[in-house]
């Protein structure tokens, strides 16, 4: 589950396309578009240019159709999981059992066939450097990966804490805000050009740059949140607080909008 959409759509291959977007990195698009995916669940495929082998990131959602599509670009080494929402992970188990891998994830529920993954910890796959980085937020389990290899100057695999369009939502009560912003100033201080290869939405230039137009829109938000406090009295509901704030944002998203205002009702809280 992604967020909150902004801005205008962009453009996507079609769907079932293995998309090459560094020389380490391609993605394919899963049909799965919705107001809360974007265009759908970017499955991302790492393998060194001289490799055999590839890792695969987020399989998606348990589409037979997308989970064989992933599977033709194989052999697959291992199976990553940036996160547990079921639009990145639901297809995960029977996509390993296709192809023979194991599933690696933070939380030990979606493990399957192997040890889990935590923050610090450093994977030598498919020709690839990749290194684990703890960004919870979004949700407690949120990982984020930073990829390196010959001719790839450095990307990070961001699944839903830094999208390709919009911004994210903070899945209170498992995320937390304070956590999402600390994040956030972690990924703000990759090295300049590190690609965005996010989970939802096109890849972005730099990901230092977008974490900081994350942080500045927070910023945004809280103070809107705190002025709309004072119009509404501090016992304000989140349903209150969104419909005042969030008003320019489709209905659809006012379930996820509510979501991420009880996050920063607690936070804002916290820091009294």
């Amino acid at each position: 589950m992604s967020g909150l959409v902004e801005g205008v759509r962009a453009e996507h291959p079609a769907y079932g396309v293995l998309r090459p977007v560094t020389p380490c990195a391609s993605v394919l698009l899963a049909e799965n578009p919705s107001p809360m995916t974007l265009d759908g669940t970017n499955t991302w495929v790492l393998r060194a240019p001289d490799a055999t082998a590839c890792v695969v990131v987020d399989p998606g959602p348990d589409d037979e159709v997308h989970l064989r599509r992933i599977a033709e670009h194989g052999p697959v080494s291992q199976v990553l999981l940036t996160h547990g929402h079921a639009d990145h992970s639901a297809g995960a188990r029977r996509f390993a059992e296709m192809v023979g891998a194991p599933v690696r994830a933070l939380d030990p529920a979606l493990r399957w066939g192997s040890e889990g993954l935590a923050d610090g910890d450093v994977l030598e796959e498919a020709g690839l450097v990749i290194r684990v980085l703890g960004t919870p937020g979004h949700t407690s389990d949120s990982l984020c990966f930073l990829v390196s290899g010959e001719g790839d100057p450095g990307s990070v695999l961001t699944g839903d804490t830094v999208l390709g369009r919009g911004t994210t939502m903070v899945a209170h009560p498992d995320g937390r805000l304070a956590d999402y912003l600390e994040s956030l100033r972690r990924l703000a201080d990759l090295p300049p050009g590190t690609t965005v290869l996010p989970g939802h939405g096109p890849e972005l230039a730099d990901a230092g740059q977008a974490a900081l137009a994350y942080l500045a829109h927070r910023e945004q938000r809280l103070g809107q949140v705190r002025d709309a406090l004072v119009t509404l009295g501090p016992d304000a509901t989140a349903r209150q607080v969104v419909e005042l704030v969030y008003a320019e944002v489709d209905v659809a998203l006012w379930p996820a909008a509510e979501l991420s205002v009880r996050a920063q009702l607690e936070y804002l809280r916290e820091q009294r």
